[in-house]
């Protein structure tokens, strides 16, 4: 049975409960992103506007209850067969019919009951399906927000940190929270509030404008890393510049309040970035359909940090090929609810990684408390995950899970 609860923002998203023969019920629910790339999968949406302004589920419910439920109850749950039914009963590329919410609802329920029914964790039924080794992630840990998660004027959405090297999950959440509250201090010192955005990083209210506010970001979080006692060599920085959203389409610029800038304009800024500051990532640098920015950014960038595509992938494998083959980015985001089912996304994942690209499993700003996506990181593999930052229960959440598996492994 589907049932309608509420995700970090306050938006209604869908909640699926699966009762096992023995009367125990396995639960999934799944998140929504407000940064949404134009290519991913859709979701399920009343549309009415009286009520939650559209946003409410009671059709993906309808939906999970009289469509899915029919196909797969009543046999014994088997992920990757169930996923290609749902597949099948969606039967549109982008999950237009089922809506890729109900149908990931019902794939993580899928996946839950079989690893109750093996008696093995989640993390480990997705590692015996897909032949990995389950592996701890190296978190990013977003602690400035800004873009769509934050109205503060910042152009770039995610200002993150992680330790330079892999180390256990105790000692990573130590570096980050040591890291994030003296990042608190010194900008409440500095007279900006220490209210938080989306995924839980802080939201000032910078003066500087246009560029020059990414460089007073990053000059905190430098400021931060050494007051705390590190070193740009002991934590890197990550960004998610989110560039579909500063891109104007038809003149073909990025907008950074007033600056016009063409795609060469903006990679000669990225270039300038590295110089200055420890970063090791840059997530959708260029917009989703700059095909040949990404490739220039990769041509000049590639070969010094990670380029990282999330919109312009939309964690699908069509996409993801042909970027492989025009020399666009050296890491990729996965993120299931782009694609509807945990196989499609580990099917991109797999792509990504064997084509020597960064894999990063990632959340979405709308999250819920299920856990879900940090057992999917460890059992496919993922090397990196995005959780948002270590505060706020959604979020803390997926931590608190890396530390219980990684008791486990």
């Amino acid at each position: 049975m589907g049932r309608q609860i509420f995700d970090s923002r306050g938006f209604p998203t869908l909640e699926c409960l699966l009762e096992m023969e023995d009367g125990f019920v396995v639960q999934s629910s799944v998140p929504a992103g407000a940064s949404v790339g134009h290519y991913e999968a859709l979701e399920l949406r009343d549309g009415d506007k009286k009520v939650f302004n559209g946003t409410g589920v009671l059709k993906a419910i309808y939906t999970l209850e009289t469509i899915i439920a029919p196909a797969l109850c009543q046999k014994a749950p088997d992920l990757i067969a169930m996923d290609e039914l749902l597949i099948e009963l969606d039967g549109t590329p982008n999950k237009a019919y089922l809506g890729a919410n109900t149908t990931l609802a019902a794939s993580i329920a899928v996946a839950r009951a079989q690893a109750y029914v093996q008696g093995l964790y989640d993390y480990a039924l997705l590692a015996e399906l897909f032949q990995q080794k389950p592996t701890l992630p190296r978190c990013m840990v977003n602690i400035l927000n800004g873009g769509m998660h934050a109205d503060n004027g910042l152009v770039f959405q995610e200002f993150m940190i992680m330790p330079s090297q892999q180390v256990g999950m105790n000692e990573t959440m130590s570096i980050i929270f040591d890291v994030y509250q003296t990042l608190k201090h010194l900008l409440h010192d500095a007279g900006h509030i220490t209210n938080v955005g989306d995924e839980g990083g802080f939201a000032p209210q910078l003066v500087p404008k246009g560029l020059k506010k990414q460089y007073a970001a990053l000059d905190f979080l430098v400021q931060a890393i050494e007051r705390a006692g590190f070193t740009v060599e002991d934590v890197s920085i990550c960004l998610d510049a989110a560039a579909n959203y500063f891109y104007d389409a038809k003149t073909k610029r990025y907008v950074i309040e007033g600056d016009f800038l063409t795609s060469a304009d903006l990679v000669s800024f990225y270039e300038e970035l590295i110089k200055r500051y420890p970063i090791f990532s840059i997530e959708d640098g260029m917009s989703e359909d700059d095909w040949e920015g990404w490739q220039l950014l990769t041509e000049k960038l590639g070969d010094k940090i990670h380029l990282i595509g999330d919109d312009i992938f939309v964690t699908s494998t069509e996409k993801l090929m042909r970027g492989v083959e025009e020399g666009v980015a050296n890491g990729v985001l996965i993120k299931p609810n782009q694609r509807g089912t945990i196989s499609e996304a580990y099917a991109a994942l797999a792509l990504g990684s064997n084509a020597e690209y960064l894999t990063i499993a990632s959340h979405r700003s709308g999250e819920t408390n299920d856990p879900f996506i940090a057992d999917f990181a460890v059992g496919c593999a993922a090397g990196y995950l995005k959780v948002g930052a270590c505060v706020r229960g959604e979020r803390v959440a997926k931590y608190n899970r890396l530390l219980a598996i990684e008791k486990t492994l």
